[in-house]
């Protein structure tokens, strides 16, 4: 009797290990998914930012061309709107806020870029709307994991 007390014991034992094991396993496996989830998000937010603030200083130069330089060429409208729908596009990868100020700057565009080469009003509105979209990228950029 006292060794089928005995085996019996062992068997539980084993058993309440066998479960604890498939828990911590479980649990384990679980915080690995959500990590490597967090991880690509942030590297694809990272990716997206830096280019946005690429693409925010080629816009910007784009506007300085057209206004201080009166350049036709570098300071195109085309090239402009081009910049403006890839920061709107790009800005959809990363977080609401930075998606709206995105939208912001592109509504600004759309009522400045006729007059940014001839009238300083204009080309400062498309400038402080690029502003605050580079102050929402790199807002978003330091709050990153």
């Amino acid at each position: 009797m006292k060794i089928a007390i005995s085996s019996e014991r062992t068997v539980s034992v084993f058993q309440i290990t066998a479960v604890f094991s498939m828990l911590f396993a479980l649990i384990g496996f679980s915080y690995n998914v959500w990590r490597m989830e967090i991880t690509e998000y942030n590297n694809n937010v990272r990716a997206a930012s830096f280019e946005l603030l690429l693409q925010l200083s080629e816009l910007e130069s784009i506007v300085y061309a057209a206004h201080y330089d009166q350049d036709p060429i570098l300071g195109s409208p085309r090239n402009g709107w081009v910049k403006v729908n890839l920061i709107a596009d790009l800005s959809m990868i990363t977080e609401p806020e930075l998606s709206m100020a995105a939208n912001n700057l592109k509504q600004s565009w759309q009522s400045n870029w006729e007059q940014v080469a001839n009238d300083e009003a204009s080309a400062q509105a498309v400038v402080t709307k690029i502003d605050a979209t580079r102050a929402k990228v790199r807002h978003l950029l330091t709050q990153l994991d």
